[in-house]
């Protein structure tokens, strides 16, 4: 069973030229449709996050400005995001996407969840929007888990570093974040030596990877590095800030994989969710069209066990000293950070 969130229509979240635009959830949920998948998929309502479900993520001085800035026409944020009139709007609907898709998973302790949401979240951070993002519709549902004392794995494999999402949760003991991405590239931020805050080291895994990598250098990053923290963490539900941009197609990057590794990777983060109905993918980058609906129809379908036949796996590219290197810095990091924690 696929639980989706339910599509919004309310005005537009649009600037001419942007590579974030509305194609892109058209083509995302494009992929859903290419799975044929029936009675198996169930579509929620749409959810107006409240403030008082953002406010675990972001100062309610940057909501009241934001909210200000988009009904007072909006415009450019940033050199990379903007916002528009029903921007506001539309960033709430996107936050409550991924409460609605919890919820239910929680409700039905079975299924799939999948956030098809825009505007992304996952650079926003706690007091400012950035790298296209306005909220953090990731952060918004683990920090709900997180204060009803659950134990949340957020896995970012958006081909961009998370930084809005590391930040939010950099001394969190309940939030275990872990990002392979590109380096060097935007936000530049996600080095290995990252690794959280005094209350919860070794919180923050980070694996940056060179331009051409394929899907089975990630892959034995997650066997070497992510598999035994998580395996320590042991988490109650697992997030992932699923990206689409590490697509070799993708016009904003350079990493090599193809949708067949996106599949490979679900069913390896599959595997570290505890129990059915605590497996929840929320859409981020992705910015060729065609890539993106493969890619999500790849996912999902792995999954979900589905008959989609997706592009094969990926293999050879650089990307394995990297990744060596990434785990010692990763492991002498911890014992420094350790060594210096202050005495309770």
């Amino acid at each position: 069973m696929l639980i989706v969130n339910g599509p919004v229509k309310d005005g537009e979240h649009e600037e001419a030229g942007h590579p974030e635009r509305p194609d892109r959830l058209i083509a995302a949920l494009a992929g859903i449709t290419d799975l044929h998948l029936g009675e198996d998929l169930t579509v929620l309502p749409p959810y107006v996050a409240t403030r008082a479900e953002l406010a675990r993520v972001h100062h309610g001085s940057y909501l009241d400005e934001l909210g200000a800035f988009c009904y007072a026409g909006g415009g450019n944020i940033d050199a990379d995001t903007y916002a528009t009139y029903d921007s506001w709007s539309i960033a709430r609907y996107a936050a409550g996407a991924g409460l609605a898709v919890v919820n239910e998973l929680r409700r039905r302790r079975s299924g799939i969840g999948f956030v098809a949401a825009r505007p992304p979240g996952h650079h926003a951070l706690a007091d400012r929007a950035m790298g296209f993002c306005l909220l953090n519709n990731i952060a918004v549902a683990a920090a709900q888990l997180s204060s009803e004392g659950e134990r949340v794995l957020i896995v970012d494999w958006d081909v961009h570093h998370g930084n809005g999402t590391q930040s939010i949760f950099w001394n969190d003991p309940n939030v275990l974040y872990v990002s392979t991405h590109q380096w060097p590239l935007f936000p530049g931020s996600g080095g290995s030596r990252e690794i959280g805050g005094f209350e919860a080291i070794g919180g923050i895994i980070n694996v940056p990877v060179p331009a051409g990598t394929t899907g089975d250098v990630l892959l034995r990053a997650f066997e070497s590095i992510v598999a035994p923290a998580v395996a320590a963490f042991d988490p109650t539900w697992v997030l992932v800030s699923a990206g689409f941009d590490a697509h070799r197609g993708d016009p904003l990057a350079d990493l090599a994989l193809s949708s067949g590794d996106f599949a490979d990777l679900a069913r390896r983060v599959s595997q570290f969710a505890p129990r059915p109905g605590r497996l929840a993918l929320f859409l981020e980058g992705g910015y060729d069209l065609a890539a993106l609906r493969s890619s999500v129809a790849a996912t999902l379908g792995a999954l979900l066990e589905s008959e989609w036949v997706p592009e094969e796996s990926t293999s050879g590219g650089p990307g394995d000293e990297q990744v060596v290197r990434a785990g010692a810095e990763r492991h002498i990091a911890m014992e420094m950070a350790y060594d210096s924690k202050p005495e309770e």
